[in-house]
């Protein structure tokens, strides 16, 4: 009998070693997150997404690779059911900038989306570009979705043009009479066009609420977000 004691004994540990080595792993079974492999449809290439700025861009002050936020305005759904609720968080950078030129050429801007994290905790990974829409009332032309800062009004050109004519045209006429107003004014209307090379066009800036609407080129599967899930590019 003496002799069966260790051999219980031994059986007995093994057990206890078993049973906690199976009470460990049912636990890290129950603290994997509760996603299964197929989380829901995916987002279908093509949908619109509507979202509102959260951020200030401007061509003064931003450089391609900085990176923006953005809060979904409208639901959207596919398949049958809403995959991301308004209010859910959107996140993407800078891919172009330009700044407004003295002679022609207006400030632009593009930008491209890179993701959603659904208020459900799931995350879609995106690539989309800007519609051809409007931008907080500037013009989004191209299919790159390229922002088009206002410039300067045709009524602000005309007044640069105006101002400098009429001073020359004074100027000549005093100096030489009725006659010496037509020379004057040719060269008052080449100081106007100096002024004009001297004052730059605006800066295209988007304020915090400006509506985008941005196009999605590819499909995006659900997938549960990261830790830290908005990625910051770095400037080249």
């Amino acid at each position: 009998m003496s002799a069966c004691c260790p051999m219980v004994e031994f059986c007995m540990k093994r057990i206890q070693f078993i049973s906690q080595v199976l009470t460990i792993a049912l636990a890290s079974i129950l603290a994997v997150p509760a996603f299964p492999a197929n989380s829901g449809p995916a987002l279908p290439a093509g949908t619109r997404l509507h979202v509102e700025l959260t951020t200030t861009l401007s061509t003064k002050d931003n450089e391609k690779g900085d990176p923006f936020t953005a809060e979904v305005e409208d639901p959207i759904f596919a398949g049958g059911q809403e995959l991301i609720p308004a209010g859910s968080t959107a996140y993407g950078h800078v891919t172009f900038v330009q700044s407004p030129k003295r002679v022609k050429g207006v400030a632009e801007m593009r930008l491209t989306l890179d993701g959603i994290t659904a208020k459900n905790g799931l995350h879609y990974n995106l690539s989309a570009a800007l519609s051809n829409n409007e931008a907080g009332g500037n013009k989004v032309a191209g299919d790159e979705g390229t922002i088009q800062g206002a410039g300067k009004s045709k009524k602000e050109t005309a007044k640069d043009s105006g101002i400098g004519a009429a001073a020359g045209a004074g100027v000549g006429a005093i100096a030489a009479g009725g006659p010496g107003a037509l020379y004057g004014a040719g060269l008052g209307a080449l100081a106007g066009a100096i002024r004009m090379l001297g004052k730059k066009h605006k800066d295209l800036v988007l304020h915090p609420g400006t509506e985008l609407t941005f196009v999605t080129n590819r499909a995006a599967a659900p997938s549960p977000a990261p830790s830290g899930v908005m990625v910051i590019h770095t400037r080249d």
